[in-house]
């Protein structure tokens, strides 16, 4: 192979001359045009926009969140922009701002994702059980949908979890035990529940870049509102237990359409915009989203009188 390919050079002299001259060529034009300065070495450098730790605490402690707070966090973190050590600084920044007597409180849900399979009557057929990962507090990924900063989160050293798969909150902080601890298993959003606990308590919300009608403390003005026909929504789930899988069947609002008929999807939404528009709640720059801030038991009290209101029209 070597000798043909040696013939076949000697054959091609004007060709292996032509593709030395070219590479002199570009050599040459690929020099400096002067003995000093390269021109793009002139034009300036674009530093581009990040955000660090300090710079989002800064901008926490200005949409009002103080030393002491419990703070349930929702987040776009393509909208809050390009962080210095990603999402973990977010984090950082949050327990900066709220102090070692703080608690951040994110939704997790969790990535179950067999809904599909499930009948009529909520269960899951016999033939998939054996595929279907149980609810695992310590290790079951939050649900994609909610974002990556739930994962974060979740995974946080120090962070406790709650026990109901599909209403499962992830915290950290001084009270995250108390918050996480003993989340019923029917009606996981409702006075007992981490959402409860969260009112109780005098925490906040935020939404930081995330879209309004994906606040999931509304899901616990559902619960307390007095409305009639409120959806149900029954199925079965397993559960990790030191004696092996545990399937059971849990009920609750649903919280997958409007708990109602007659109430347009987006109506989370609109209740968030209203309360705004009423002159309560902070708006601001979370890094680069545009973000809210409101106090939970005002904007439940708010979503529940809306709610009462709102569906009384309808009938």
């Amino acid at each position: 192979m070597y000798a043909e390919n040696t013939a076949y050079a000697a054959t091609r002299p004007n060709a292996v001359a032509t593709h030395c001259r070219l590479k002199v060529s570009i050599r040459a034009r690929s020099r400096p045009l002067d003995s000093g300065t390269r021109p793009y070495d002139r034009l300036p450098m674009i530093v581009p926009r990040i955000h660090t730790r300090l710079s989002l605490a800064r901008d926490l402690d200005s949409l009002g969140i103080r030393a002491g707070d419990m703070v349930m966090v929702h987040a776009a973190m393509k909208r809050v922009g390009r962080l210095l050590n990603g999402p973990d600084v977010l984090i950082e920044a949050l327990r900066d701002a709220v102090g070692a007597a703080g608690t951040i409180v994110a939704y997790t849900d969790w990535n179950g994702a067999y809904d599909a399979l499930l009948d009529e009557n909520g269960r899951v057929p016999p033939e998939w059980r054996a595929h279907i990962a149980p609810f695992d507090p310590a290790v079951s990924r939050a649900a994609r949908d909610n974002g990556v900063l739930a994962e974060f989160i979740r995974t946080t050293p120090g962070a406790r979890r709650s026990g109901n798969p599909g209403a499962s909150v992830a915290a950290i902080g001084v009270c995250a035990d108390w918050l996480t601890a003993d989340h019923p298993l029917d009606y996981g959003y409702g006075e007992t529940s981490p959402l409860g606990r969260l009112v109780a308590a005098g925490g906040k919300v935020l939404m930081a870049g995330a879209p309004l009608d994906t606040m999931t403390l509304l899901h616990h003005a559902e619960h307390l509102a007095r409305i009639p026909n409120k959806r149900l929504r029954r199925y079965e789930a397993p559960f990790a237990t030191s004696a092996g899988v545990v399937w059971r069947m849990l009920e609750e609002f649903d919280t997958s359409d409007p708990v109602v008929h007659g109430l347009d999807d987006d109506y989370f939404g609109a209740i968030v915009r209203a309360f705004l528009a009423s002159g309560q709640g902070a708006q601001g720059l979370v890094g680069d989203a545009q973000s809210v801030l409101v106090d939970a038991a005002a904007i439940c009290s708010f979503a529940v009188a809306w709610l009462e209101h709102h569906v009384r029209l309808e009938g």
